[in-house]
Parts: structure tokens; C-alpha cells; sequence
């Protein structure tokens, strides 16, 4: 039987949960993407910040740059990025430059979301426009976030 587009999606998502739980296991936010293109997975990325020691290895551009390896192109038009939360100013940038169509997210960033939450870079007059979908599998991408700060706190 065909996986309809929710199925897929889902596939997708869970997948970038995977990476985010990679992360979290190094005592990394548990934040995780992937990017698709063509119905497959080409590049995973996670956050990454504390042991790259990189303020630029969030998720979606550790995906991103890994993307573009792949492709050997900047260009990742086609291609769709899903992520575990709303990518922040710097990764929303990043997304509208590489040329990436669609975002799907999880859990929305009240304190630093750019697709919708503190405010949306997608909906501004640049050259390239990206669709984003919040709340994809929301639950599930934010119990991961509050149980990683929780332990955090506990650990003191």
C-alpha cells in the first residue's frame, strides 16, 4: 500500500525526534532535522553548539550544510527541512537562503521562533518565500525539550 503525504510526513518527523534524541544522549538541546528531497532523505543535522563549541550548530544548518554536500549545490530548492523546533532568526535565514520550499515543525519557540511565534521572516518581501507548517507532532518535540531542561535543572 502507498504511504499517503501525512504518512511520509510523519516519517520525516520522527526521524528528526531520532536526531534530536542523538543530541540530547551528548548533553545537546534536544533539537533535530532532516532534509527531504524527493521523497527521501538526503542529510540529518542536530544541535550541536556545546561540542562543536559554534554558535552556528544548530540543527537546521548542521542539516543544511550536510544537504548541500550532498547535493553539491547551495541550492536546495525542491527540498523541504523538517525539525523538531521553530528555527530561530539565524536558521530561518539560513532556510530562506539556501532555498529551501517547505518547513515543518514541531514544537513552536515562544522566546525565538521566527515562523509565526516572536515573528515570521517568512512572510517578509525576500527573494525566496518558504511555507511553514508548526505543530507537527508538537508533543512529542517539546516533551523531549522540557524532559532535557528538566534534568538539566534536577542536575543543578
Amino acid at each position: 500500500m502507498a504511504k499517503t503525504v501525512v504518512d511520509m510526513n510523519e516519517q520525516f518527523m520522527r526521524a528528526a525526534i531520532a536526531a534530536a534524541q542523538k543530541a540530547a544522549d551528548m548533553g545537546e538541546v534536544p533539537v533535530g532535522a532532516v532534509v527531504v528531497k524527493n521523497g527521501q532523505i538526503i542529510a540529518v543535522g542536530f544541535n550541536r553548539r556545546e561540542s562543536a563549541k559554534n554558535a552556528l550548530s544548530h540543527a537546521e544548518t548542521e542539516a543544511i550544510n550536510n544537504a548541500c554536500t550532498a547535493l553539491g549545490s547551495w541550492r536546495l530548492e525542491g527540498c523541504d527541512l523538517y525539525v523538531t523546533l521553530e528555527p530561530c532568526p539565524m536558521c530561518a535565514g539560513a532556510i530562506l537562503n539556501a532555498r529551501i520550499s517547505n518547513v515543518y515543525f514541531g514544537a513552536y519557540d515562544a522566546k525565538n521562533g521566527c515562523c509565526g511565534s516572536v515573528c515570521d521572516l517568512f512572510s517578509l518581501p525576500f527573494t525566496h518565500k518558504a511555507n511553514a507548517v508548526g505543530g507537527f507532532l508538537a508533543d512529542e518535540c517539546g516533551a523531549l525539550l522540557s524532559e532535557f531542561f528538566k534534568n538539566l535543572r534536577q542536575k543543578g
